[in-house]
């Protein structure tokens, strides 16, 4: 009887422990939210209401999709909403929410060779920039922020693959990589404002375009579909998503500041 209630015990230790051990979730996410950041402030207070620890996994938002996709993820949150919608509609999401939004810049070299400083006009801008064939380094890794690239490049009528290793630079990097690439050979550089606002490498580049609402950016928060992939905590996930949509979720997100600075606003509806 002894030797059974010493097994019962240990069996019930190692039940617990691998419990405790499992209140984990993995966030599919971008590295503008990584890099800015906003993580490191947030997820020790969630970990500290619920237990449940979050572990991030920064990529661009279209590999951040295609990693949910598989259901390497419990939370998929990114910012490209048409493909987000999309990524719900395949039914590989349950549903998509408004967490917060910032804004895309133009920063680039103190000499602005395209000339573009105060232009408010975001076409007109990456125009001129093409025009001078003055340097321009693209994420090109299918984030967020490439695709609203590509889709502004759209809105010029020009293509700009056609400079391709030229005067246009495509990447394939994350958003801090980008940035110090970018400064180190004198190009303009399409950014998050949050990645600007948090790099510190900056040697002279400012920001020389803002401020047209087509710059307006977007995040979504979605649980992946558990119905697609039962390995998903589902109500872990759950748990998560609601604090961030919550008042205390969308406070601490307003409260995030670097340099004083407000780097995500919410706008949970």
């Amino acid at each position: 009887m002894r030797r059974l209630a010493l097994l019962l015990s240990f069996l019930v230790t190692v039940a617990c422990q691998a419990s405790a051990t499992d209140r984990f979730i993995v966030v599919q996410s971008t590295t503008s939210t990584q890099n800015s950041g906003l993580y490191g402030y947030l997820l020790p207070k969630f970990r500290a209401k619920t237990g449940i620890e979050v572990r991030v996994v920064a990529v661009g938002t279209g590999q951040a999709i295609r990693n949910a996709r598989n259901g390497d993820g419990d939370v998929l949150l990114v910012h490209a909403k048409a493909a987000e919608e999309e990524f719900v509609a395949d039914g590989y999401g349950v549903m998509r929410f408004d967490l917060m939004y910032n804004d895309f810049v133009i920063v680039g070299p103190a000499n602005d060779l395209a000339g573009v400083k105060g232009l408010k006009d975001v076409t007109k801008a990456l125009a001129a920039i093409a025009s001078k064939e003055a340097p321009f380094a693209s994420r090109g890794d299918d984030s967020g922020t490439h695709k609203k690239e590509r889709a502004l490049w759209k809105l010029t009528g020009i293509d700009p693959t056609k400079g391709s290793g030229a005067w246009y630079r495509e990447l394939g990097s994350g958003m801090g990589a980008t940035l110090n690439t970018g400064i180190g050979m004198g190009a303009y550089i399409l950014s998050d404002r949050a990645s600007w606002i948090s790099f510190g490498n900056r040697r002279g580049h400012r920001v020389l375009v803002e401020g047209d609402t087509r710059l307006f950016n977007q995040y979504g928060v979605i649980l992946v579909n558990r119905e697609r992939h039962p390995r998903v905590k589902a109500a872990l996930g759950q748990l998560f998503i609601d604090w961030l949509l919550s008042k205390e979720g969308q406070a601490a997100i307003a409260g995030f500041k670097v340099g004083g600075r407000q780097l995500f606003f919410p706008n949970a509806k």
